[in-house]
């Protein structure tokens, strides 16, 4: 495997208030191919956790820099504006305390929103689907509509929808990669789940992908 370089980090560490994850990998022994005829929405997930690194290489696949110069990341978007922002709920992960946490794509990191395993409470937002609740992890998708509208006017909304399609779809086969398991969940009160996050008011939540052992 051939590990990426240039976040100069030391895993699990505690920098600036923020916690660096270890550099993603760039190569896998699962082709994409593979990964398309093998991704399946997977709705129940053993009560095991998962490890940073597995973490780290999900979200490098949702949101990560593939350019640093420019900023471009692991999925296209309309103008190279990047509405997209990204949460985990972090339940059972090795080597992260539970909590809310923001991924921030520059420099590879997670961010803490706040303190307590959220993720029954998401559940709830999201008309008590049970897979929410237990997965290892579950991710949320919100979009700050106007970095995209902002030029392309109202245009711009369907940008953003395509857009979160494409990082939500890297999310799945980057899982099936890592021999694990999620489904996309979009059946959820908007500010229900803004409120269990709580998410600024300039950002709507978009997709919600609970994550697990299978």
């Amino acid at each position: 495997m051939m590990t990426g370089a240039g976040y100069g980090s030391e895993p699990g560490k505690h920098v600036n208030g923020k916690i660096k994850l270890p550099e993603p990998k760039y190569e896998s022994d699962t082709s994409v191919e593979k990964a398309l005829l093998e991704r399946r929405s997977v709705r129940r997930y053993k009560d095991e956790p998962l490890t940073l690194s597995e973490v780290s290489q999900l979200l490098w696949a949702a949101q990560g820099i593939t350019g640093q110069r420019w900023g471009f990341k692991t999925a296209p978007s309309a103008g190279a504006l990047y509405p997209l922002e990204l949460y985990v709920l972090v339940g059972n992960v090795d080597g992260i305390a539970k909590g809310v946490y923001k991924y921030v794509p520059r420099g590879h990191e997670l961010s803490k929103v706040m303190d307590e395993d959220s993720r029954g409470g998401l559940a709830a937002a999201a008309l008590r689907q049970s897979c929410v609740r237990d997965g290892a992890i579950a991710l949320v998708f919100t979009a700050v509509y106007e970095r995209t509208t902002g030029k392309y006017g109202d245009r711009g909304i369907r940008y953003v929808h395509m857009e979160v399609g494409h990082a939500a779809q890297n999310v799945c086969l980057q899982a099936v990669s890592l021999g694990l398991g999620t489904v996309v969940v979009g059946a959820f009160r908007d500010e229900e789940v803004k409120k269990v996050l709580s998410l600024p008011k300039d950002e709507r939540p978009l997709y919600i992908m609970p994550i697990g052992r299978i």
